[in-house]
């Protein structure tokens, strides 16, 4: 199929890009940012989605705007809005308290897709499955958003709003993206029927240690077992002690979901996987902690 008719515009900077998002809307248009486009012209192939106006951002990128990956002295990251996949992929700016974001970059698609979809590309489309998103509610990120009155700050807690509805308003665009809470010992995994297909469940863990080593608590976040991304506070209140733990946090995960049935598995399939995928992502958080290199 063919996306439907739409008008076509180049936004020079941030300031130009937020005019004409506002200046669309207010001419009654239905506006969409183009970044990396590999979640949106999709949709649009197929008419799941039909703005009527695109506002390109690829001149900013070309110049190297809201690009970058960035360790700070308070020890939280940033990364401009549209910085690759691929870039955080085969970047070592995300050292050892960062590192989950390097590595879960293997999970986004193909190779082709890293090298054009942006980070900020995929947290605004808001799909429960997407890896950044996963990664957001992990790391207690902050979403930038610049849009006609000013810079506001979007808590990862409350951006997603299920169903590909995020907190951001039309007329705004994402700056940047800020990973507050460090995750030295924290993975994401996931299945999906093939490689590179959008995951049936995805599970991302961080586990806090003492110096000495002991367990004493973590993080879960689950991917398609809601319309949104979501933590599991019955399956957190398990990581206590050390490995052990584990198989009591996975069961916690699965019994505190309540996941659809589609056509990729039942209600209780999807359980299965998120027990199965909370255990392994505690075992590779775990282990993880014994590597030296980032």
């Amino acid at each position: 199929m063919k996306p439907a008719a739409f008008s076509y515009h180049r936004a020079r900077d941030v300031t130009g890009a937020v005019a004409l998002l506002s200046e669309l809307a207010a001419a009654g248009e239905d506006p969409k940012l183009l970044a990396g486009g590999q979640s949106l012209v999709p949709m649009m192939s197929f008419r799941l989605a039909r703005p009527s106006a695109l506002v390109d951002l690829g001149g900013l990128r070309r110049r190297g705007e809201l690009t970058g990956i960035t360790p700070q002295a308070d020890g939280s990251l940033r990364i401009g809005a549209l910085t690759t996949h691929h870039e955080v992929e085969t970047s070592t700016a995300t050292g050892r308290d960062y590192r989950v974001l390097r590595r879960a970059m293997r999970w986004v698609g193909h190779l082709p897709i890293r090298t054009r979809g942006t980070v900020a590309g995929s947290l605004v489309h808001g799909d429960a499955t997407a890896e950044w998103c996963l990664l957001a509610l992990l790391c207690d990120a902050r979403i930038v958003a610049e849009g006609p009155g000013g810079r506001r700050e979007i808590r990862a807690e409350e951006m997603f709003h299920g169903f590909y509805a995020t907190e951001v308003e039309p007329d705004e665009l994402v700056t940047e993206v800020v990973f507050t809470r460090p995750a030295p010992h924290a993975a994401l995994t996931e299945f999906a029927q093939r490689h590179g297909d959008f995951a049936v469940v995805d599970a991302a863990v961080a586990l806090d240690r003492a110096p000495d080593g002991t367990l004493l608590g973590g993080r879960v976040v689950l991917g398609g077992v809601a319309p949104a991304p979501v933590r599991v506070p019955v399956a957190e209140a398990e990581l206590d002690g050390g490995p052990a733990s584990f198989a009591a946090c996975a069961d916690a995960a699965a019994a505190g979901v309540d996941p659809p049935g589609d056509a990729h598995g039942s209600s209780d399939y999807r359980r299965h996987l998120v027990r199965t995928l909370v255990t392994r992502a505690c075992e590779q958080a775990w282990d993880g902690a014994k590597e030296s290199h980032p």
